[in-house]
């Protein structure tokens, strides 16, 4: 059936080890974005698929905001991704 256009992967703390993997498998399967968001370090990266191999974004925070053509019109304000739910 194909690839997802899009693969969101929140992190807990130990599952960094499993990025390297994840990452080949993605980028192989024609995942056309990687998103990965690290909620303790309050980080986010993106991964696009530009002929055939993933370009990476810019570490983005607080005070970022992510995009994608896939979703067009879609905005995440990455202050309010990462707000402190018990404030």
């Amino acid at each position: 059936m194909g690839a997802p256009d899009i693969v969101v992967e929140i992190l807990s703390p130990g599952n960094k080890k499993e990025l390297q993997n994840k990452y080949e498998v993605y980028e192989e399967a024609g995942v056309l974005e990687y998103w990965i968001i690290h909620p303790l370090e309050k980080t986010f990266f993106k991964y696009t698929l530009v002929d055939s191999q993933f370009q990476s974004s810019r570490l983005l925070t607080i005070g970022d905001e992510v995009t994608t053509n896939i979703l067009p019109g879609f905005v995440m304000n990455l202050d309010e991704l990462f707000a402190d739910p018990n404030s």
